[in-house]
């Protein structure tokens, strides 16, 4: 039996799904790493979540560098990974997607808002980090690429951000919650595209397999967790996925 077709039983065999996504998803949708070489955190230092509260330059700077990577993030579709898994999720089959990912890829697959965890936010919107009011991205991006206009909430003047989470900034602690949840009660863990290596996040698939799921590993490159898992597959996450979920 190929490995294909051991992942195609495993999630035949599974009751309650659960997935783990990285960033090797997005890249085959044509987004970068951030931390590949090329990648954006390879270009600019990092704006911590201090500085950007503290400083104006830095605030405007961080807007600068949104609105200077957006148009790859904007063109992005997503891929038969995205689909794969959203087919698991549209047949009951897989409970939640936990991801690392702030592209809002897997919301635009037809994953319900609700199924997706997202750990380190989401840049396709901003939110005010006083009263939590959603903003949108168009007219801020007119604004400050028009005038340099900073965006101030208008519901309460606070400073606005997007709804991504930032060096130093504290992990979503409903989301983490949630993503623990999911963890404890599936008895099929799936990675894909994760390196494993920004905790805490990355401590989710031992916490499954502590507790009796099944745990596979799908990842371009070995990982510090593969001694750990089941079953793990150094390939493409579309094409493997496709084949094991049936999805064009």
């Amino acid at each position: 039996m190929d490995d294909i077709e051991r992942l195609k039983e495993a999630i035949g065999s599974a009751r309650r799904i659960v997935a783990f996504t990285g960033a090797g998803i997005s890249t085959e949708s044509g987004i970068p790493d951030f931390r590949s070489p090329g990648g954006i955190w390879t270009k600019y230092k990092p704006i911590y979540f201090d500085d950007f509260m503290a400083s104006e330059e830095m605030r405007r700077e961080s807007w600068r560098r949104k609105f200077a990577t957006d148009e790859t993030m904007l063109k992005a579709e997503p891929n038969a990974g995205h689909r794969a898994l959203a087919k698991l999720i549209d047949q009951g089959r897989m409970s939640a997607i936990i991801t690392q990912n702030v592209d809002g890829l897997h919301q635009r697959s037809g994953v319900p808002d609700s199924r997706v965890i997202e750990l380190h936010g989401n840049t396709t919107y901003a939110s005010c980090l006083d009263c939590g009011h959603r903003h949108e991205l168009e007219p801020i991006r007119k604004a400050f690429l028009g005038s340099g206009e900073l965006p101030l909430c208008d519901k309460c003047d606070g400073i606005v951000k997007t709804a991504t989470i930032s060096f130093g900034q504290a992990m979503p602690e409903i989301q983490m919650a949630r993503a623990q949840d999911e963890t404890m009660n599936c008895d099929l863990f799936i990675v894909l595209g994760s390196s494993l290596v920004v905790y805490p996040a990355a401590g989710f698939p031992r916490i499954a397999k502590r507790k009796g799921a099944k745990l596979v590993i799908l990842n371009r490159d070995a990982t510090d967790q593969d001694d750990d898992a089941d079953l793990v597959i150094h390939g493409e996450i579309g094409p493997t996925m496709s084949k094991a979920v049936g999805v064009n």
